[in-house]
């Protein structure tokens, strides 16, 4: 009794963990979006220099893991609720590298002539912000039904994200000297969609966490 409710508390500080680390990976995502936004090369660099900590905290999630896996030998429910929080983690770290790149575009961009980042960035940012909370929040809940609701959301960014790419290569094409900054605004979009495609993995680890089955949201 007392070694599963060791093993308990230590699944709660698991999921404390990743929650604290999805918080600092959307507070970094919304920064970056707004470092793009106003052109601000200061905090553009604070999100590049702040990544460290996303990282360090993604190998301590996968040390506590692996200690949990070698210590307690779960199985079951257990064990696919400590693999999915490792993949949980690594899909966080790839979302604040992806913060780090948008941010990296903000640099690239100083200083040329480009009117604002098309609408559709800024929608695909509020879409891909709900998208982590309502994953995080199903992990959470263990609910299986809120995680599949992302599918929906997944659909909507990929949609904006051909706008965006439609949009830019029309500015390009009217004035080719755009064309590299055009870029640069268009991978923003990837970025976002792939945000998008990592938060569909989280939900998709709470599926597998409750019924033991792979999915594909994407």
């Amino acid at each position: 009794m007392q070694q599963r409710q060791a093993f308990d508390i230590a699944l709660k500080e698991l999921k404390l963990k990743l929650l604290r680390m999805g918080g600092d990976v959307q507070e970094a995502l919304r920064r970056s979006l707004r470092s793009l936004r106003n052109g601000n090369l200061q905090l553009a660099e604070e999100i590049i220099q702040e990544d460290k900590r996303v990282n360090r905290q993604e190998h301590e999630i996968e040390d506590l893991c692996i200690r949990l896996i070698a210590t307690q030998q779960p199985v079951a429910t257990d064990l696919r609720r400590i693999v999915a929080g490792m993949r949980i983690a690594s899909d966080l770290e790839r979302m604040g590298d992806l913060a780090v790149d948008i941010s990296k575009s903000t640099i690239r961009l100083s200083g040329q002539q480009l009117s604002s980042p098309p609408s559709e960035i800024a929608e695909m940012g509020q879409i891909v912000d709900f998208m982590i909370s309502e994953a995080l929040q199903a992990y959470v809940d263990n609910d299986p039904e809120r995680a599949k609701s992302l599918a929906v959301e997944d659909d909507r960014v990929d949609h904006l994200y051909r706008q965006v790419v439609e949009r830019l290569f029309h500015v390009s094409s009217l004035t080719p000297e755009l064309t590299s900054q055009a870029m640069t605004l268009a991978f923003c979009g990837r970025y976002l969609e792939r945000v998008g495609d990592h938060a569909t993995n989280i939900a998709e680890g709470v599926i597998y966490i409750v019924y033991g089955e792979r999915s594909d949201l994407n």
